[in-house]
């Protein structure tokens, strides 16, 4: 059976949800019966506006590290390139790796037709062995004194020419089989298997990519800040939201003077391989920091001639405080002087404050309206 709300639980009830309303904007405090609730009326007849109350939204001052970095903006190179060219001629028999592939010093890449330097290996390989019988006879005539010395020395001559002939066409068998110059990623590939290339020609590049380097040109005012082992961060643009870490690795040691720029050779190093050669980047050179100081997004600074300001709430009241500030990275900005731990810093709405203001923190009044309602429900069960 259903019982009736108790009178005084009914005017409690009635009396919360009121204000609830109230806080909402939807209600009329009004009780005098007037219908337009914009204004009151004074105890001398005159109507009166209501205080504007500004909505802002704020943000707790904390601590943390910024850093003090020059930025500038390279494309990224490889460290280490070698383009590799036959050293003899004849036809790609045998093709073993394809662009993309990576390749260690001293591995195979391709074979040409070696058959001509093959034959040209043996019968020199013949002809040492022939001339070393020869050779060893002579020494036992020699030492017996039944051959000239001359023709001694003549055949020694003789057989250490084929030894380096051999030697020689060894070599020139052995680069058939086109090696790796460098560790790396074959980046090109220009022969095809079939085709007939001349000594020289280009056959592969090889491209390393760890370590790859940028080139920043920086202005000679920073020449002073700027030093070897600084570490570097940087930001690539076919690359969003990533950041890769890299060194100073060398400082030019002059300027140049049509530029007034000198160069700084900044290596990156990429254990998952993300970049590549010719990826554009923005990079900071840190070369100071400051730890553990109070943080503020930039937004928040009001800049004026005459300095840095910021509104901070206090009790529902804006008002307005000069700061020193110090470091500015990727958006905070370092508080030296004129905030406390803990602050709540205008972030958004400051435009429309002035010292003194009353302020509403949008977020706030969602938990104070939920509280209203869930009092409303409790003295409503009762």
């Amino acid at each position: 059976m259903n019982h009736p709300m108790r009178p005084a639980h009914r005017n409690i009830a009635l009396l919360l949800l009121s204000l609830t309303l109230a806080a909402c904007g939807g209600g009329d405090g009004n009780t005098d019966g007037d219908v337009d609730g914009d204004e009151t009326v004074a105890e001398n007849g005159e109507s009166e506006q209501p205080e504007t109350i500004i909505p802002v939204e704020v943000m707790t001052v904390g601590r943390g590290d910024i850093f003090a970095a020059y930025t500038g903006s390279a494309s990224l190179e490889a460290f280490d390139e070698a383009s590799v060219v036959a050293k003899v001629g004849g036809e790609v028999r045998q093709i073993l790796v394809e662009e993309g592939d990576f390749v260690q010093r001293g591995d195979v890449l391709a074979r040409l037709d070696g058959d001509r330097l093959r034959l040209e290996l043996e019968q020199s390989r013949a002809n040492v062995a022939r001339l070393e019988q020869e050779y060893e006879r002579s020494v036992e005539l020699n030492q017996k004194g039944l051959v000239a010395a001359s023709a001694f020395e003549t055949t020694k001559y003789e057989l250490d020419g084929l030894k380096a002939q051999f030697e020689l066409a060894k070599l020139e068998y052995a680069y058939t089989t086109i090696r790796a110059p460098i560790s790396g990623v074959v980046s090109t590939r220009d022969i095809k298997v079939g085709n007939t290339i001349e000594r020289n020609a280009p056959t592969f590049t090889i491209t390393a990519l760890d370590p790859l380097v940028a080139y920043l040109y920086v202005p000679e005012r920073e020449f002073g800040r700027i030093d070897a082992g600084q570490p570097v961060r940087m930001r690539i643009d076919a690359l969003p939201g990533k950041l890769f870490e890299g060194t100073v690795a060398r400082i030019s040691p002059t300027v140049d003077p049509e530029t007034g720029t000198f160069k700084a050779t900044v290596e990156i190093s990429d254990s998952e391989s993300r970049l590549k050669p010719g990826m554009f980047g923005r990079l900071a050179v840190i070369y100071d920091q400051q730890r553990n100081t109070l943080l503020l997004p930039r937004d928040a600074l009001i800049e004026t001639t005459s300095g840095s300001s910021v509104f901070v709430v206090r009790d529902g009241v804006a008002e307005r405080v000069d700061v020193e500030t110090g470091y500015a990275w990727e958006g905070e900005v370092a508080v030296l002087e004129g905030l406390a731990d803990e602050d709540q810093v205008v972030v958004v709405g400051q435009a429309a404050l002035k010292t003194g203001s009353k302020v509403r923190v949008i977020g706030e009044e969602t938990s104070t309206l939920a509280t209203a309602a869930e009092s409303v429900e409790t003295v409503a069960g009762t």
